[in-house]
């Protein structure tokens, strides 16, 4: 199949871009707020009108000009989603009106030599119709009214018109590619990951905390395989968490941990392991998720030695024993210091959680370990089992057949766990063990 059309959605600060891309989505995927600058990089969604695929491109507020740091940066995603652009719709707040701003905007899409198609939003009444008139100063086309917020007004004809030359895609397989997030607290180089990943300024790097308030996925190839990264926002503490837009951005990464194969825990190497590195771990342990560690600004660490690395690998071990099972990797954003083994043990990791063990296999180890180690008896009875099956994958299940559930102890769930991984390795994989006692229905 062929590479999608892409439309980028651009505009000043606070005319409803995001909206407008939730209406297209049908779904509430961007963050919307009434503060100026919520989205401030540009984000990929995928989207379909009357059976014609294409991706939407939302970007953050131009304000060309304005020389505050994140402005800027805006200013260049923003220009930049406009060269990758395929077709751009020029967003303005028809009922504010025309803003300066909307004249020096329009200046660059006419320099862009892109097909340019002008929006006027917040027209919700056929009373404000008239409202439009004055958009043809812009001099960049056609004025046509939308309502972002409430769908009415002219959505469909702008799509109708802005997809009209698109062709009809068939539909293909879902991607089979490993969907890795990186995820980690504020400020631990995340962004920084990534774009050296891509070798490109995908995503704003800053000194400024929350730089990265959505969930941004880029699809790049790795010896010859594709893998999807998703750059997340930082998890703060819920007590620092304010309402509002880093709630939603936060939400957003906890949902991105959920929906990926395997998650990059990144720890900044120059401040240790915190309480809030615990707990986004456990986060992602109890989403299911493979799990890699890798330790950020290695390079910044001071005076290393040959046990360096066994001395903060053990700081981790002892911090979170609970993530045993899972690699730790010593990398540097900055100098691209091992950075490629993300992709080596996300493969690794993705193959350990989508492993199945046969039933003959899981029985012959647990039935050892119970004889090796039987369980303690419970007023004179103990655990008995009959069987043992794997009932699914990411993460790996396995349910055992018992004669009464109340004798299957935490402590002995986790000997067995214990056994199965020195068994079958699962690296990287969280391990789910539940029980059932024979004769129940499934």
């Amino acid at each position: 199949m062929g590479k999608k059309p892409i439309i980028a959605i651009v505009g000043r600060p606070n005319v409803g871009k995001s909206t407008l891309v939730n209406r297209l989505l049908g779904a509430r995927h961007s963050i919307v707020d009434d503060q100026a600058g919520v989205t401030r990089d540009r984000i990929y969604f995928d989207a379909e009108w009357m059976d014609k695929e294409f991706t939407i491109i939302d970007t953050g507020g131009i304000v060309p000009g304005d020389e505050d740091e994140i402005m800027v940066n805006i200013y260049a995603q923003a220009q930049a989603a406009c060269e990758e652009a395929d077709k751009i719709i020029f967003l303005t707040d028809g009922k504010e009106g025309i803003n300066p701003i909307d004249y020096d905007i329009a200046n660059v899409l006419r320099k862009s030599g892109k097909e340019v198609y002008l929006a006027v939003n917040k027209i919700d009444t056929p009373e404000k119709m008239a409202d439009i008139s004055e958009f043809y100063s812009l001099a960049i086309g056609e004025p046509i009214a939308v309502s972002a917020l409430h769908g009415s007004g002219g959505v469909g004809d702008l799509l109708e018109e802005i997809t009209k030359d698109f062709e009809y895609i068939e539909e293909e397989e879902q991607s089979d590619n490993i969907k890795i997030a990186i995820v980690g607290k504020p400020n631990v180089g995340k962004s920084s990951i990534v774009n050296a990943l891509l070798n490109k300024e995908r995503v704003i790097v800053s000194d400024i905390s929350g730089t990265t308030r959505d969930a941004i996925d880029s699809t790049v190839k790795y010896e010859g395989e594709e893998f999807i990264l998703v750059d997340t926002a930082g998890i703060r503490k819920k007590s620092k968490v304010e309402w509002g837009i880093e709630k939603f951005a936060v939400d957003r990464s906890i949902r991105a941990i959920r929906n990926c194969d395997v998650a990059v825990l990144v720890i900044d190497a120059t401040e240790g392991v915190s309480d809030q590195d615990k707990k986004i771990a456990g986060t992602i342990i109890e989403a299911g998720k493979g799990i890699i560690v890798a330790i950020n600004k290695w390079d910044l660490v001071e005076d290393k030695k040959s046990n360096t690395v066994n001395k903060f690998e053990k700081e981790i071990e002892q911090e979170m024993p609970f993530l045993s099972y899972a690699p730790k990797i010593f990398i540097s954003a900055k100098t691209k210091q091992r950075l490629v083994n993300i992709y080596k043990q996300a493969k690794l990791v993705y193959e350990q959680t989508t492993k199945r063990i046969t039933t003959s296999l899981i029985n012959k180890v647990i039935a050892d370990a119970i004889s090796m180690n039987p369980p303690v008896s419970i007023r004179g009875k103990r655990l008995k089992l009959f069987y043992v099956s794997q009932i699914k994958v990411q993460p790996p299940t396995f349910m055992l057949f018992i004669n009464k559930e109340e004798f299957l102890k935490e402590n002995y769930i986790k000997y067995l766990e214990n056994k199965i991984r020195e068994a079958f390795g699962f690296t990287g994989s969280p391990i789910k063990i539940c029980a059932k006692e024979k004769g129940e229905k499934k």
